[in-house]
């Protein structure tokens, strides 16, 4: 039975006083929507802590739009932190929603943002909290519907047993006709059931109970799903996708905390879709195509957010925004209205060209912090297979221009463990660190002792193949195999002026099991939830043996999991649901990558044949008349 909506922060706050980070369970923030009308009513939650989900950019969109649509409302919810859900269910308190301390429960949809595959075990925990079923098919007719999107909703198979729909692609008219269709056949009075099918029926939209699985011969041993006899529904269901990025409301943040959080500043997406077309990428195949704000648009959205929000620091945020036609452009212009207010313009990791370094220039004015640059691969080769297209000359001749310029710092993404890499391509990262600390020692000089030299970092992640890009089909490095490079890296890097970084092996073994797994993989995530796994991003509650654990209880090895590697022409578990990337286009990809062979970006010359505009009916918006052919 579904809970009365009502005011219930009376019971929250006598908690308040007994945990930490009290501010992340406070209500009525400067920006946040003051009247509810409904009657229709959606709770879109970010299943981390208040300081974590709350700039997230996708549930500020979805917020505004919702709370615009007539009829319908939004709010917001957060996963409380470890101490204060052990308070809660103490003393009875359900997961309460942050603008009207309304019960989760009491919502006619609750949605979940999976903004990455270690945030499994919380949607579990955040319903558990709420008092809804886990399982969709243990819910009764007054239950919320459950739905979920987000980034990492392309392999959303092994968490849809939690889910009655899932949303794929561009989120802001999708959400709205979701909850339309939804409050309409309520009004009608049709049953949860009959409720599915017609949301079956909205672009975009994938009902997992409409779909079985089936293992065969032509699949890995996860299986794929086809549609339930008499169901009616697409074999393959293809995301929702904006044509214009300039016809959307470009102010989503408004909304101010009490307390600090990540990335405190007004961010504003600038452009969408990425065709550079690196192969590891999958947010560069699942977000095409291309779609650039206009100049004009960024700047005047830049001020009013600013105005609206009161912060003096604004990120312009995308895949690759210094690859916007019109970025020289927009930050001159910023930068003239920046000098007589102190506001500071920031972008996201520089390209590896003298414009990247120019880019980063004319953002960062006087104040020279680190520059970022993401070679990825330490040996032209490895970047030739991943589709980087960039070369060491790039990055030598991106030092010495960002060493002229006056900056100090420098930081140096790769990842370890891509297809076809060897020693010597780990070894050629420390000499590629230590040709560009040389650059910078000849340009700025040796400080005689300590403050005031250069020095250059280096972060090193380990590769998990993503699904939807060409690298799907790779098993991942093994675990034993990546703590020995690790070692290796650090053993070549004698200079105290280079730092190296690199992932947690463990936390990887479980973000590539996640990444592969089918439906039966829920079982896991079950048990990993029910021996105590929640918050896993956070290295201090990780718990690699529980998760192992849950494997083994379920009939896997996770770490062969992570490592296992599928045949080109298997059936995948998530073939049933699409970006628009043809799977054709994907193998393609593969078979150029073991031949090294590199792919150009489309927007820079002509179609390269990913399939995403003649199948979605849409094209690369250019706002600066650069157009793909």
């Amino acid at each position: 039975m579904r809970l009365a909506r009502e005011d219930r922060f009376d019971e929250l706050e006598p908690l308040l006083g007994k945990v930490t980070h009290p501010a992340r369970y406070l209500d009525h923030e400067w920006g946040a929507m003051e009247d509810q009308p409904g009657p229709f009513h959606v709770c879109m939650i970010y299943a981390d802590t208040y300081e974590v989900g709350q700039p997230n950019l996708g549930i500020a969109i979805l917020y505004n739009e919702l709370n615009r649509a007539e009829g319908i409302s939004c709010e917001r919810a957060y996963l409380p932190w470890v101490d204060m859900s052990a308070l809660m269910r103490e003393r009875g308190v359900p997961l309460l929603s942050l603008e009207t301390s309304s019960p989760v429960a009491s919502f006619d949809i609750v949605g979940f943002t999976l903004a990455h595959e270690l945030v499994a075990s919380n949607v579990i925990e955040t319903l558990d909290l709420a008092g809804i079923a886990i399982r969709a098919d243990e819910r009764d007719e007054e239950d919320p519907l459950v739905i979920a999107g987000g980034p990492s909703a392309w392999n959303c198979e092994p968490l849809v047993p939690m889910f009655d729909a899932v949303l794929l692609g561009d989120g802001e008219q999708e959400i709205v006709d979701v909850a339309r269709c939804v409050r309409d056949a309520r009004a009608e009075g049709l049953p949860r059931a009959q409720i599915l099918r017609r949301l079956s029926k909205v672009d975009g939209v994938y009902i997992p109970s409409l779909y079985d699985v089936v293992c065969d011969e032509s699949s890995t041993r996860w299986g794929y799903a086809v549609p339930r006899p008499g169901t009616d529904v697409p074999e393959v269901v293809y995301k929702r996708c904006i044509p214009d990025l300039a016809a959307t409301e470009p102010v989503a943040q408004r909304i101010i905390p009490y307390m600090g959080i990540v990335q405190d500043r007004f961010a504003l997406e600038v452009l969408r879709g990425c065709a550079r077309g690196c192969r590891f990428c999958q947010a560069g195949m699942t977000y095409r195509p291309v779609r650039e704000r206009p100049a004009e648009q960024v700047i005047d959205a830049v001020g009013e957010g600013l105005s609206a929000t009161g912060y003096d620091e604004c990120s312009l945020s995308s895949l690759s925004t210094t690859d916007h036609s019109q970025c020289a452009e927009i930050l001159t212009q910023l930068n003239e209205r920046a000098r007589q207010t102190g506001v500071r313009i920031s972008i996201p990791s520089q390209r590896l060209d003298s414009f990247g370094v120019d880019m980063a220039a004319a953002v960062s004015g006087s104040r020279k912090g680190g520059l970022t640059f993401a070679p990825e691969a330490g040996t032209q080769r490895l970047r030739d297979v991943i589709n980087k297209n960039v070369t060491d000359e790039d990055l030598e001749r991106a030092a010495r221009n960002a060493f002229e310029q006056g900056w100090r710092r420098m930081k140096l993404y790769y990842m370890m463990g891509l297809p076809t890499e060897t020693d010597e391509d780990i070894l050629a990262i420390t000499a590629a660190a230590r040709r560009v600390l040389e650059i910078g020692r000849e340009v700025c000089g040796r400080p005689r002792k300590g403050k005031g030299g250069v020095s250059v970092s280096i972060s090193v992640a380990v590769f998990v193949p993503k699904c939807y890009t060409p690298f799907q089909w790779a098993g991942q490095l093994q675990r034993d195999e990546v703590r020995r490079r690790q070692q290796l890296l650090l053993n070549s890097a004698q200079d105290r002026d280079i730092r190296i970084s690199y992932h947690d092996s463990d936390v990887s073994v479980i973000e590539g099991a996640l990444s592969k797994m089918g439906r039966a993989g829920f079982d896991v995530i079950y048990g990993a939830w029910r021996r105590g796994c929640r918050f896993d991003a956070w290295s201090d509650q990780f718990r690699y043996d529980l998760w192992l654990e849950a494997g083994r209880a379920a009939g896997y090895d996770l770490e062969e999991v992570a490592a296992e590697a599928f045949p080109l022409d298997a059936r995948l578990p998530w073939d049933h649901t699409s970006p628009g990337v043809g799977k054709g286009f994907l193998q393609r990809e593969w078979r150029r990558a073991m031949g090294g062979v590199t792919t150009p970006d489309c927007t820079m010359t002509s179609c390269t044949g990913c399939g995403v505009c003649p199948t979605l009916g849409v094209s690369n918006m250019i706002a600066g008349d650069r157009h793909a052919g």
